[in-house]
């Protein structure tokens, strides 16, 4: 693929974001092992978080065998639960990267939020993550939890993936909402946003590649690949962000595109001026800011609603 001009949004506070975030990773990055990945990944989401919002308390627990993050908002709004898979391409990310987002969500919903602490690649590929994403959202539902399941990027990927899986089981009816942010769903690396955006800022069309590599799993599962699932009808109302700079910005209007024509309720919001990765600008950032607002709306609408 050849490398043609990177393009740039121009809104000041994304640009800022931008810079901050690559200051945390050296020229010869790529090189660079699982563990150091994860250490720069750690210290990039640190700096961009604030304090926890007043009240809010949270612990760490394990649901199924599986670690957690239990977030507890300050004024409990509803009975409905929020179930949030962290980003980080299924190599990189925790319950600590993604902390403040989710504290953030869980506060302005009034609910309480468990965030999913599941297995990373390399050590442990395709379905690993699937798997004990699912083995949580059914202990949950078994529990008579409502329940919203939302996810950025590669927790994303995992969201779409379970609600198929849900599908499968019959289990959609008990699942209020679904949630992705700028979501990997197996889009065809050879066109479109791919090629349009394979060098955007945050994420590039190689780095797709490279996680797709690592993770290993097959190409026509469409629990890894959404996008090619043959049946996407009666899955719960979805709510779909993607960002304009992104390589995987196909992805999420070709999915949404793909569940309005099954029938599904969508909202789509694409946002003009986000790279990968926009929800940590969210202080710091107009768009990004107002981004975060349309997103916990949505989700504190799915609650309400319900199935």
């Amino acid at each position: 693929m050849t490398a043609g001009p990177r393009p740039m949004p121009t809104e000041e506070g994304i640009l800022a974001f931008h810079k901050q975030a690559e200051a945390f990773y050296p020229p010869d990055a790529v090189n660079a092992g699982i563990e150091q990945q994860r250490a720069w990944y750690d210290a990039l989401c640190a700096s961009f978080n604030p304090p926890d919002p007043a009240g809010l308390t949270f612990e760490d627990g394990e649901i199924a065998g599986v670690p957690v993050r239990y977030f507890h908002p300050s004024a409990q709004k509803t009975a409905c639960c929020l179930l949030y898979f962290h980003g980080g391409g299924f190599v990189v990310g925790s319950r600590d990267s993604h902390h403040a987002i989710c504290a953030e969500i869980a506060e302005f919903c009034g609910a309480e939020l468990i965030a999913v602490d599941y297995r990373l690649a390399p050590e442990h590929i395709w379905p690993a993550a699937s798997d004990d994403g699912y083995a949580v959202l059914c202990a949950l539902l078994r529990r008579g939890h409502r329940a919203v399941v939302m996810g950025d990027s590669a927790g994303a990927n995992i969201t779409a993936g379970l609600m198929v899986r849900a599908q499968r089981d019959g289990l959609c009816d008990r699942i209020a909402g679904q949630v992705l942010l700028y979501p990997a769903l197996g889009g065809d690396m050879t066109c479109g946003s791919y090629v349009e955006m394979a060098q955007a800022p945050g994420l590039t069309t190689q780095d797709v590649h490279y996680y797709r590599d690592i993770l290993q799993a097959p190409e026509n599962d469409a629990v890894a690949h959404p996008l090619k699932a043959n049946d996407v009808s009666n899955l719960p109302p979805a709510y779909i962000s993607a960002a304009f700079f992104d390589p995987l910005r196909d992805d999420g209007r070709n999915y949404a595109a793909k569940l309005v024509q099954a029938g599904v309720n969508v909202i789509y919001r694409e946002e003009p001026q986000m790279v990968h990765g926009w929800l940590r600008a969210r202080h710091m950032s107009d768009g990004a800011r107002a981004g975060f607002d349309h997103l916990c709306r949505a989700v504190a609408g799915f609650c309400q609603a319900g199935p």
